[in-house]
């Protein structure tokens, strides 16, 4: 028996991912378009390559800060960077990890290659800084 006036109650959840589709940054201009995998990619060198706190444009969350490694000791900055680089990158809810870290200094840079495991898969990623 139903009522005149009731609001049905029957919900539908939705296992849909919302699309990743984004502008393609290339060096010199943006040309197209970009999803899913190749979005997350282009997400990554972004956000990156973004010193956190340097531009007003970007919200204080986004970004990494890798100014203060200048000059300290390597150990020290081989810990930051891979703690740093998963911080970063795990704000992204496409990543599920950041892990199999390794590290190549020469001279006065160091060199840091990494998986990101996203929903995607997986993929090799890699960020220099200055010491």
């Amino acid at each position: 028996m139903t009522l005149a006036g009731t609001v049905s109650t029957d919900l539908k959840l939705s296992t849909d991912t919302e699309t990743t589709r984004t502008y393609q940054l290339s060096e010199h201009k943006i040309q197209g378009f970009l999803d899913g995998a190749d979005a997350l990619r282009q997400s990554i060198r972004k956000v990156l390559n973004t010193e956190r706190y340097e531009y007003p444009i970007y919200d204080l969350d986004y970004g990494i800060w890798f100014d203060d490694l200048v000059g300290k000791d390597r150990a020290y900055v081989k810990a930051e960077l891979r703690r740093r680089i998963q911080e970063t990158l795990l704000q992204d809810d496409r990543i599920k990890s950041v892990e199999s870290f390794s590290f190549s200094v020469t001279d006065d840079e160091m060199l840091c290659t990494f998986d990101v495991t996203s929903i995607y898969g997986t993929v090799t990623a890699s960020k220099g800084v200055t010491m």
